[in-house]
């Protein structure tokens, strides 16, 4: 038992997350079969929620000066102003392209199951979900622009952070050699981001052990028998979305193994499975992309954030079966027209939506709305919803992923000996040890001898 111990204790970050997700299941659903009233609003409600929201809070605590230091680190390391835009570009129209593609997909395959078809009226009964004043595309659009950054970085709005943070980083590349000491600043500090980080994933296996036996002691299996048409499509196509479309994409732009690439973001799809949220995978997704599969940071620190905001594969297909799901059951023929608005509706959504559990509900009131469907029918999709809300946000972090390593190929800013090497940048329990070669300059810095 103690060697047992030892031998969890000493092996990779990626391993203790898997185990901590495999008993976190198990102990979830013996909580919610034994169904004790007391023991789940000491045990599920408290201790679980606590430790899984305090989780939750130290990613999110992470992520706006990630952002903002390897954002700003990213575009100066990129050196030239056409190159930036040039990455820039590739990036978002490839996002795009891949959520339309996401989106496209799920039409196809929700039209061959047919989810929905024949389901009981009575199961639609539901509070719904409404949609207070729906931003349009051009508002979309035009609160990109921060009216004021300070109030942007405090509320997290993560596109008016990039579009700010590339302003500044622009200007730093105009600037100069004035703007060495600034530079070597932001280097600093998206150094020191990066060590708490690390802190902050030590203590992943608890979280994430948390998070899933909450989930698993709430919810159990038995809500997914009457909708099981729709679970089954929805999940054969994230599925073929990430192992088919994304895989192959990536394969035939970069020649890259896609077998490899599964291996190293493995442990980021496991934070995106436990977290639901896109912003709160991005230290795990960065990590991965430039240490594991060795993305160049100038670009990595610029696509991973993007991702994260306006690249919604997961949430695009969940989108597409949903409304297919709910027309049916209504007796609604969606028709050529409905189909090619509701991938409209979905690529442009995913650039204002947020990368946090739960917000493709939301959105996808949006789409019914557009459409001019019942929103009533949402009260099944949000009983089922959690568990699906985790699988989309792994193809998502994937996506983000696959994207940003294939502009790193494109630019030249993807190191290939890193890459095939399948040990390179493995986390492990050696991850908080101090450099004591930096403690001793530090402690000459701010100890100096006194002079003879």
């Amino acid at each position: 038992m103690v060697n047992a111990a030892r031998r969890l204790v000493s092996a990779s970050l990626t391993t203790q997350i898997l185990i901590a997700l495999a008993l976190g299941s198990v102990f979830g659903l013996v909580l919610n079969y034994l169904d004790i009233t007391a023991l789940n609003i000491t045990l599920v409600q408290g201790v679980l929620s606590m430790l899984g929201q305090m989780f939750l809070n130290a990613l999110q605590m992470l992520v706006v000066p990630l952002v903002v230091f390897s954002l700003l680190c990213g575009v100066v390391g990129i050196g030239d102003v056409k190159l930036l835009g040039r990455v820039g570009g590739l990036t978002f129209v490839t996002y795009l392209a891949t959520t339309a593609l996401a989106v496209t997909t799920a039409l196809i395959f929700a039209s061959l199951i047919g989810p929905g078809t024949g389901f009981e009226s009575m199961y639609l009964a539901g509070d719904g979900v409404s949609v207070a004043n729906p931003q349009t595309t051009w508002e979309i659009l035009a609160n990109i622009i921060p009216r004021n950054p300070i109030n942007a970085l405090a509320n997290g709005e993560m596109l008016q952070i990039i579009f700010y943070v590339m302003v500044v980083g622009i200007a730093v590349l105009m600037m100069g050699n004035r703007a060495r000491a600034f530079v070597e600043g932001c280097e600093f500090m998206n150094e020191l981001a990066m060590k708490i980080v690390k802190i902050v994933m030590a203590f992943a296996p608890i979280g994430v052990f948390s998070l899933i036996a909450k989930t698993f002691a709430m919810e159990g299996f038995g809500l997914f028998g009457p909708v099981i048409g729709y679970l089954t499509t929805i999940s054969l196509t994230l599925v073929f979305h990430l192992c088919v479309t994304l895989m192959a994409l990536l394969y035939f732009t970069t020649g890259l193994s896609p077998r490899m690439f599964l291996r190293k973001m493995r442990s980021a799809q496991v934070f995106a499975f436990s977290t639901s949220s896109s912003n709160a995978t991005i230290p795990a997704s960065m990590q991965c992309v430039t240490q594991r599969i060795g993305v160049d940071r100038s670009v990595a620190s610029f696509g991973i954030p993007l991702g994260a905001t306006i690249n919604m594969d997961g949430t695009a297909i969940m989108h597409g079966v949903a409304t297919v799901f709910l027309a049916n059951a209504y007796g609604i023929d969606l028709g050529l027209s409905g189909y090619l608005t509701i991938i409209s509706i979905s690529v442009l959504a995913s650039i204002g939506t947020a990368g946090v559990p739960g917000v493709g509900i939301v959105m996808l009131a949006m789409v019914l709305n557009q459409l001019g469907m019942p929103l009533e029918g949402i009260g099944i999709i949000l009983a089922v919803d959690r568990i699906l809300d985790m699988m989309r946000t792994v193809v998502n972090v994937t996506g983000d992923a696959v994207v940003t390593t294939i502009v790193g190929q494109r630019v030249g800013k993807l190191d290939k000996a890193v890459f095939d090497d399948p040990d390179a940048g493995v986390l492990g329990s050696t991850d908080l040890t101090i450099d004591h070669a930096a403690e001793q300059e530090f402690a000459k810095l701010t100890h100096p001898h006194p002079q003879s």
